[in-house]
Parts: structure tokens; C-alpha cells; sequence
């Protein structure tokens, strides 16, 4: 069982990116999808949620209006697009499932991919 996170890279401020999260070994439309980020030096902040069955999403208000998850069965993937980005967005991003399927995602009992860094500068 894996999620693999991708994607990410230096982007100048309001520019875009979009973030991938594959699985393997287990089908992410079972589950509910979170998208976390960790700041240097910070804590663990979701942002971003899609629910298992329903496909409902969640976003805090830091990201609201900017980022926004999705999901293709078919390529098993749950993606983040990220646009008009800020260089406090710069952090590792992880996806994690809690094997539930309702969001948000308990961090202290997910199973996490792997980050990929982001990094928003001029």
C-alpha cells in the first residue's frame, strides 16, 4: 500500500501548480483524500479534502478560493491545483488517507504519502 505525492516545485508568486497523489494497492474513491502541508518550522495544516463516496471537498480559509482537490478513479489519483500561490504556501505537501470516508483526515491515525516541496518565491 502507497500513496506517492508529486508535483511540486519553485513557482513564482501568483503562479500555479498542480499536485498529484497516486495509489497503489488500494482504490482512493473507497476513502476520504487529504491534502496537508508543513511549513519549515511549523505544524501540520490540512488543506484541502475530498470525501470518500460523496466527493464532498473542504478547504480552510488560508486556501479557500485558490486551491482545489480533485479525483480520477480511473487513473486512481486525487490531484491539487494550486493557483494565485503565495510564498507562504511554500511547504512539503502530503497526501494521507485515515481509511475513513468522511473528511476532514485524522492526522494523528493516517497512513501518509511521501511530501513533494513547494516552494512560491521571486
Amino acid at each position: 500500500v502507497q500513496l506517492q505525492a508529486s508535483g511540486g516545485g519553485l513557482v513564482h508568486p501568483g503562479g500555479s501548480l498542480r499536485l498529484s497523489c497516486a495509489a497503489s494497492e488500494f482504490r482512493l474513491g473507497s476513502y476520504a483524500i487529504g491534502w496537508f502541508r508543513q511549513a519549515p518550522g511549523g505544524g501540520r495544516e490540512e488543506v484541502a479534502c475530498i470525501g470518500g463516496s460523496d466527493g464532498y471537498t473542504i478547504y480552510p480559509d488560508s486556501v479557500k478560493g485558490r486551491f482545489t482537490i480533485s479525483r480520477d478513479n480511473h487513473e486512481n489519483t486525487v490531484y491539487l491545483q494550486m493557483d494565485s500561490l503565495k510564498p507562504e504556501d511554500t511547504a512539503v505537501y502530503y497526501c494521507a488517507t485515515d481509511w475513513s470516508q468522511f473528511c476532514t483526515v485524522v492526522a494523528s491515525s493516517a497512513f501518509w504519502g511521501q511530501g513533494t516541496l513547494v516552494t512560491v518565491s521571486s
